[in-house]
């Protein structure tokens, strides 16, 4: 499986508006495209030098294969979407991740 996780620095002028955006309407649209089986929203907790505020969004592909079609049929749209509307108030970059290993406690 592999990860696109897409790390947003966002700034305080729109963070609640951006939260509000991503929560309710681009991840669903994101997960909407039937490439990812789930998404997990996350704050960075570490401070930026820049200031505002960092997320790490990660999608879990089903398979290499619907993270390429993503990139081809949804990517493009999709990211022009929050650029339009929040343009340089945010920054994002995306990584792939790809799982090694998963590992969990067990309790008896």
């Amino acid at each position: 499986m592999i990860i696109y996780n897409v790390t947003v620095n966002v700034d305080n002028s729109i963070h609640d508006e951006w939260l509000e955006w991503m929560k309710t309407e681009h991840i669903p649209q994101v997960l909407g495209t039937g490439k990812f089986e789930k998404a997990t929203l996350s704050q960075v907790l570490v401070e930026e030098e820049l200031g505002g505020i960092t997320y790490s969004i990660q999608y879990r592909s089903y398979s290499r294969a619907a993270l390429d079609a993503y990139y081809k049929d949804d990517a493009d749209k999709l990211r022009n979407e929050g650029l339009k509307k929040f343009a340089d108030k945010m920054v994002a970059f995306r990584t792939e991740l790809q799982i090694v290993d998963e590992y969990s406690v067990k309790f008896n």
